[in-house]
């Protein structure tokens, strides 16, 4: 059995300024979107399409709006809309964590749409493009959380090996936060990039990616405390895997349609 680390949340004091390593993870994300995108710029059937590192760069100004303020407005939605209510000033402290992935999600969503306008770029091409770069970001955000002892997991037997002692709990746990960075993020990423590799139909890689990303969430949540629970035809379901199902449903539709209805010369 495992004892959680719990280290100090601040990385670096400069002066008055605190610096957060949740903080630090976000910056990482973006930082990787940044270093893939250019990497993804080498495969003859991306740059085809006409893509730049200018195209990347505005990308991600539009991005991080998107991931903040979509993630922020998620949590506060989904998540504690009655606490928040209650505590409105906690909504603006990002630093101590709660953010959404689905908001995020939805966020980004909305942010390429407004990008790909102005660009006059097709938006199932946009959406195929960050689509592999978004798993490795996620993943450190997740590790943002396990730094925060956010997210703790449901009662684990304390003969399993990674079982965990977390601060402020009294049984063991699983490390929810650390499985959904393997699994939501690291494994997610290793199948979307080899998919992403070689030319796929239009929406097929974005597509792929809400399909497994919801698949991948509904499993390691079996593994989080849920925020709340909902039944649903006869089955209890955590928060997260209520909002993982329609992602199921959106992306096996929109796999579907690339592949069989979409017409060839859009591909």
């Amino acid at each position: 059995m495992l004892i959680h680390p719990n280290p100090d949340p601040v990385a670096l004091h400069i002066g008055p300024l605190s610096i957060h390593w949740y903080g630090l993870m976000y910056l990482v994300a973006f930082m990787q979107f940044v270093l893939l995108g250019r990497w993804r710029l080498r495969l003859p059937h991306v740059a085809a399409k006409g893509w730049t590192r200018e195209h990347i760069d505005d990308m991600l100004f539009y991005g991080v709006l998107g991931v903040i303020l979509g993630g922020r407005l998620g949590e506060v939605l989904f998540y504690g809309p009655t606490y928040y209510a209650a505590n409105p000033l906690e909504i603006f402290k990002v630093w101590k964590g709660g953010m959404s992935f689905h908001g995020g999600f939805l966020g980004v969503l909305i942010a390429m749409s407004l990008w790909a306008r102005k660009t006059k770029m097709h938006l199932a091409d946009v959406y195929d493009f960050i689509a592999p770069l978004v798993p490795l970001g996620y993943a450190a955000g997740r590790i943002g959380n396990f730094i925060n002892h956010e997210l703790p997991g449901r009662i684990a037997s304390a003969d399993l090996p990674w079982a965990m002692i977390w601060p402020g709990v009294d049984h063991p746990v699983h490390p929810s936060p650390i499985y959904q960075a393997l699994v939501d993020g690291v494994l997610l990423f290793a199948i979307l990039w080899w998919f992403a590799s070689k030319a796929r139909p239009r929406l097929a890689v974005g597509a792929l990616f809400v399909l497994l990303y919801g698949c991948a969430r509904f499993f390691t949540e079996y593994f989080r405390t849920p925020d709340y629970e909902v039944s649903f035809a006869g089955l209890t379901i955590s928060a997260g895997q209520m909002l993982s199902l329609p992602m199921i449903a959106v992306g096996a539709t929109l796999l579907y349609w690339a592949y069989h209805i979409q017409k060839p010369a859009s591909r």
